[in-house]
């Protein structure tokens, strides 16, 4: 089961370059980044509306979302971030370019929510090899860039 859950993963990451260019051109249509990111957060809403009336998913009552902490609710801010930053900076800086940084961002903090355990991680310490995992990543985001 872990490879299959490897291989969504991978095939999600695949989409995110495309995600960029299409928002991108999105933002050239409609005029702003700004725009695209809210055109492209509403078809995505429309989709898993549809697909959570097809599952038809238990739903917690309401009064759970009132005791929930507030930064849980920040999800949908950092995914209105990416989408913008990458409508807006994906074409200026290419895909390999755009996607390589914004990874090595996520590595990166990763490593730290990792070591930390925080927002519902388990603690898994940074080690050297992790680090050095890190650096190289850091290593071929300047390659992708320079050449």
């Amino acid at each position: 089961m872990a490879w299959f859950y490897l291989l969504v993963c991978l095939l999600a990451g695949a989409l995110m370059p495309l995600q960029a260019g299409v928002n991108a051109q999105l933002a050239r249509w409609v005029g702003h980044p700004a725009v695209a990111s809210l055109v492209s957060f509403a078809v995505g809403t429309l989709v898993l509306l549809a697909y959570s009336a097809a599952l038809r998913p238990q739903l917690s009552a309401l009064s759970a979302l009132a005791e929930a902490p507030w930064w849980v609710w920040v999800g949908g801010l950092f995914g209105g971030v990416f989408v913008t930053a990458a409508a807006t900076l994906a074409p200026r800086l290419g895909a390999a370019t755009f996607i390589s940084v914004t990874i090595a961002g996520q590595v990166l903090v990763s490593i730290l929510l990792d070591h930390f355990g925080v927002v519902g991680f388990a603690e898994r310490p940074l080690t050297p090899l992790r680090l050095l995992g890190a650096l190289l990543l850091v290593a071929g985001v300047l390659l992708v860039r320079k050449f």
